[in-house]
């Protein structure tokens, strides 16, 4: 095995390994210690999806040296990089622990590790009861994150899902605010429900696509031995789409995200809402879309009107919320209506669209959940009618805060930017009527957006509120502004330098749809691949 080899295995093993120490023995170790193991956890993660990071964006722009010292990567396909196989014993069932990355599964690998860290350190140095097994849980989450974009076979993309779901539900239930174990139980009602139906829909496929493997590589390679539209695969890309759709709180099966992020505890509400809901939407563009296209070519329709539920109905109950934490339930929901309908478009543009405005709201949401507790630590409310004048006392939290909401309203300078126009132009081609739904959407998030930050830290305090100004109030602290920097960093370096994301987007977009039948693409003016061998529509202009 190459070293390269080895960078997924260590960014999936080693937040696992510190979590179990720190939950068997962390109460026999010193504190120090304890927090040193938290912190190798944590950032081991981060550092593997930079190194990946940087390899995709210096290959794709056809650096030699880069070329040659990842040429051992190809395990598999030119697609993947970083492959590694370990047989567990399960291989007459076609179930291998397989790992890799491509040019889709890269910006989720890079947003998992770089929300780890963030979450990892503001939990860390934030006080609470049994620190230990918090960070150990916490951990547990990262790992299984991780490795749910890491893998290339079916069963382990599942498998690590599950994994970090059970410690989420654990934290919310545990450490959680008012509410919180009947929060963490209309979870996880209704995401074993979603989970269920999308275990149903990939056991389907393993069944009916001929491969005998759930190896994605090899399932590719095979095609289901009815052709497009046929009743098999409609009924196999229902179970998935609306499996995954739950998981992900596609309308009208939302209502458990608004409630669980506002009880839950910031670290688990920036993992969950950040990197895990992104779960269904890329097993739709990874696996359903690629695999089934005749069945989305039934269920396109039907899902584009779900997404405008999201957007519009969503839309206009976010900005009737009074409690910021809630709203910031809400906002989330309603964003994933904007990534559903780049899925729905059935194109190029808007699937790479798609999987850069994932990889940017999952960084924007994790850094305002963050802030929100900051906030609230100062303040001791999340309600916007006892605020008032913030800014006054902490200029510099305002200025996070402000930042995030831009970035997740799309402001041009950030990553969200380029997922939304790419997504924007895909839809107007597929239907100008729904896109101007759509961008009804852009006007209620810039106005529940900017009312926040107009009452949270503008204006005059109200009476209350003003008895805060006498203390000692202090600006954002190091736990809570390093994180932020991290996040809105990130967020910031995509948005000035796109393709080193978009390019291994595109690269990737013709090998995972390449065996799409023609028939299968006239949903969309703009096809998946327009011809053999015809260049793919590109996502964003090289800065």
């Amino acid at each position: 095995m190459t070293s390269d080899a080895l960078i997924l295995p260590l960014a999936i093993a080693v937040p696992f390994l510190a979590g179990l120490v720190l939950l068997v023995k962390g109460r026999q170790i010193a504190p120090g210690l304890a927090r040193a193991v938290a912190w190798t956890g944590f950032a081991t993660p981060a550092v593997a999806a930079v190194c990946a990071w940087v390899a995709f964006a210096l290959r794709v722009s056809g650096t030699p040296l880069i070329e040659h010292a990842l040429h051992g990567s190809y395990a598999h396909t030119p697609e993947f990089l970083f492959t590694s196989d370990f047989d567990a014993g399960l291989g007459f069932l076609g179930i291998t622990l397989q790992l890799g990355l491509n040019g889709l599964s890269l910006p989720m690998f890079v947003l998992a590790g770089v929300v780890g860290l963030a979450a990892g350190i503001y939990a860390i140095y934030t006080q609470t009861d049994r620190p230990h097994a918090y960070w150990g849980l916490l951990l547990f989450i990262v790992s299984g994150a991780v490795g749910v974009f890491a893998s290339v076979n079916l069963f382990y993309f599942y498998f690590f899902h599950e994994f970090a779901l059970i410690p989420t539900f654990i934290l919310i239930g545990w450490w959680g605010g008012p509410g919180g174990r009947s929060a963490a139980l209309e979870m996880t009602i209704y995401l074993t429900l979603g989970a269920m139906l999308s275990l149903l829909g990939l056991l389907a496929l393993y069944y009916h696509s001929g491969a005998h493997s759930f190896d994605l590589i090899t399932m590719r390679a095979w095609s289901l031995p009815a052709g497009p539209g046929s009743g098999t695969e409609n009924k196999i890309f229902a179970l998935l789409l609306f499996g995954f759709g739950i998981l992900v709180s596609l309308w009208p099966f939302h209502s458990w995200a608004p409630t669980g992020y506002a009880a839950a505890p910031t670290p688990a509400a920036m993992l969950h809402a950040g990197v895990l809901k992104k779960f269904g939407l890329y097993g739709l563009l990874q696996i359903a879309v690629p695999l089934l296209p005749g069945g989305m070519s039934d269920w396109g329709h039907t899902l584009a009107w779900l997404a405008l539920g999201n957007v519009v109905i969503i839309g206009a109950a976010t900005m009737a919320q009074r409690d910021l934490k809630m709203m910031l339930g809400y906002s989330s929901v309603m964003h994933m209506g904007y990534i559903f309908l780049g899925i729905a478009c059935v194109s190029a543009l808007g699937a790479g669209g798609a999987v850069l405005l994932m990889f940017a709201h999952g960084l924007s949401i994790a850094a305002l959940f963050l802030l929100s507790d900051a906030v609230f630590q100062r303040t001791r409310t999340y309600d916007f009618g006892a605020m008032g004048g913030l800014c006054q006392k902490a200029p510099v939290l305002a200025g996070f805060f402000v930042a995030a909401t831009l970035a997740g309203a799309g402001l041009p300078g950030f990553a969200n930017f380029w997922g939304e126009f790419s997504i924007f132009v895909s839809l107007w081609k597929y239907s100008p009527w729904m896109t101007a739904g759509a961008a009804l959407g852009l006007i209620i998030s810039a106005v529940y957006g900017l009312r926040a930050v107009s009452r949270i830290f503008y204006g005059e305090p109200s009476p209350a509120f003003q008895n805060l100004f006498d203390g000692t109030l202090k600006d954002i602290q190091p736990r809570e502004r390093w994180p932020a920097i991290i996040l809105l960093g990130t967020l910031m370096a995509v948005g000035f330098w796109p393709s080193s994301l978009s390019r291994g987007i595109n690269e990737a977009l013709p090998m995972v749809y390449q065996n799409t039948p023609p028939a299968a693409r006239v949903l969309a003016t703009e096809p998946v691949v327009p011809a053999v061998n015809a260049p793919v529509a590109k996502l964003a202009p090289t800065p």
